[in-house]
Parts: C-alpha cells; sequence; structure tokens
C-alpha cells in the first residue's frame, strides 16, 4: 500500500530552516547574557542598573530619539564628522598608499615614520589637535583623520606590491601610459587590499570619535552624550550611558557591513 504523500513544507519553515542557524544562536545568546546581567544586578545595592530597568528608564529616548539633544541626533552629528574625516583619509591615504607602493624610495623612506605615527593612540593625537585648531570641531575632524589613514595606507601599498609581475610586463608590452596603467592594473589590482584598510579604518574612526567628543568640551556628538550624562549624576544617568554605548556599537557594525558589502560589490565588478 503507497504512503500517502507528504504535505509540502510551509513558506515559514524553509525560511526557518534557511535562515535559523544564523538568527537561532544570537538570539538564545544574548538571552542568556542578557539573564545573567539581569540577575547579577538586582541587588538594590548595585550601581550597575539591570536590563529591564534600563529599559523602563530610557524608554522616552528611545522613542523619541530626534529630539533636541536626544541620542539620534547626537548620532547623526558624530556620523556627519565621520564622514568628513574619514572620506579625506581615504583619499589621502589611497594617494599616499599608491606612491609608496609604486616607489622604493618613497617606501624605503617614509616606512620607518609610517610605523612609528601608527601606533600613537589616538587621544595623545587631542591635545596637540586642540592646540592648533583651537576648537573642538576641526580637531575631532583632525583626530579621525589622522587615526583611520595609516591602515590604509599600509593596505594599499602592500596591495600594490602584490601585483604579479605578469601584469606588469603585459603593461610594457602594451606601451600602456601612466594613466592607463593607472586605472587599468594598479587600482583593479589593489582594490581588495584597499577595502580592507577601509574597513579597518572606519571602525578606527568611530572609536576616535567618541574618544575625541568625550574630551572635546562642547563639541556634542555621541560621545559628548556619554560623558554629560555621566557628569549630571542623576538615577537615569547609567542607563542613559548604557544605551548610547549600545548604540555606538551597532552604528559601529553598521558602518563595518557597509564599508564590506560596498568592497565586494566593487571587486565582483573589478
Amino acid at each position: 500500500m503507497a504512503n500517502p504523500a507528504l504535505p509540502a513544507p510551509s513558506t515559514f519553515a524553509i525560511q526557518v530552516k534557511k535562515f535559523g542557524p544564523f538568527i537561532i544562536p544570537p538570539i538564545i545568546c544574548t538571552g542568556a547574557v542578557l539573564l545573567i546581567w539581569q540577575v547579577l544586578c538586582m541587588s538594590p545595592e548595585s550601581k550597575m542598573p539591570a536590563p529591564l530597568k534600563v529599559v523602563s528608564q530610557t524608554t522616552e529616548l528611545i522613542l523619541n530619539p530626534f529630539v533636541e539633544g536626544g541620542i539620534g541626533l547626537q548620532l547623526f552629528t558624530s556620523l556627519q564628522r565621520v564622514a568628513l574625516g574619514y572620506t579625506l583619509a581615504a583619499v589621502v591615504g589611497v594617494v599616499i598608499g599608491l606612491a609608496i607602493g609604486v616607489n622604493s624610495f618613497l617606501r624605503n623612506g617614509f616606512d620607518p615614520m609610517i610605523q612609528v605615527l601608527r601606533t600613537i593612540p589616538p587621544l595623545a593625537w587631542l591635545p596637540i589637535a586642540l592646540a592648533i585648531f583651537q576648537d573642538g570641531q576641526p580637531a575631532a575632524l583632525f583626530l579621525i583623520f589622522i587615526t583611520a589613514i595609516w591602515p590604509i595606507v599600509i593596505n594599499t601599498a602592500v596591495g600594490v606590491q602584490q601585483i604579479p609581475k605578469d601584469y606588469d610586463n603585459v603593461a610594457k608590452v602594451l606601451q600602456l601610459s601612466g594613466r592607463e596603467y593607472l586605472f587599468s592594473i594598479l587600482i583593479p589590482s589593489t582594490v581588495p587590499y584597499i577595502f580592507t584598510g577601509l574597513r579597518i579604518g572606519i571602525g578606527l574612526a568611530w572609536l576616535a570619535i567618541v574618544a575625541a567628543e568625550m574630551l572635546a568640551s562642547g563639541a556634542g556628538g555621541i560621545g559628548f552624550y556619554i560623558w554629560d550624562a555621566y557628569n549630571a549624576g542623576n538615577d537615569n544617568g547609567m542607563s542613559q550611558i548604557i544605551l548610547a554605548v549600545l548604540c555606538v556599537g551597532i552604528v559601529g557594525l553598521c558602518l563595518d557591513r557597509l564599508v564590506s558589502y560596498l568592497g565586494s560589490l566593487i571587486v565582483s565588478e573589478s
């Protein structure tokens, strides 16, 4: 006797089977962390608010993030600074990286300087920036620029050095001009390395802007928001700080994924 035909799986079941391994583990692990956090902070003497308390004390901030002085506007202010400083670092970094990657004299001459400067902590530049610009806004932009540029320079230069010799031989046979070599061989071959540097740079830029805004008084932004909430010393201050820190992490993840996605698109087309 033939078995009756099994019912076709529903669309929901198919989606769960497809995306479940990527969604369910993070949900379970995040839930476990939140539960442990909640249990550890249930004591009235705890100085760290529990997750439920954070949510209850910041509900208004979450629902209305774009009111004057709200967390949404502060994040937007920081993103504007990062966009400007990071774009400048990307342009200058790629140009310098290509130059020192192609020219051995420049590479040998500037490599020691780059290796020294890239190890300097971002905040060490802040007093210098404030002394030069006498204002928090350009000082923060300079801090983003000087922090993000080094991985872009280094990875671009490494990418140039990894170009196969056969490509250079073909360029000589075809007698390509400098412009043709730049746009037909040099840049397309180094794009994966460039975006590796850009991806590292955007993370460092986001770290730098939060720290700079904390110390540059009156600069505004999410870093200033965190520091202001700490100095306020009110009952909701710690909850506001935790919410802001979580937002910083989420935005940082989104920026990293955005640069990675753009890089994958350009690499696949090149």
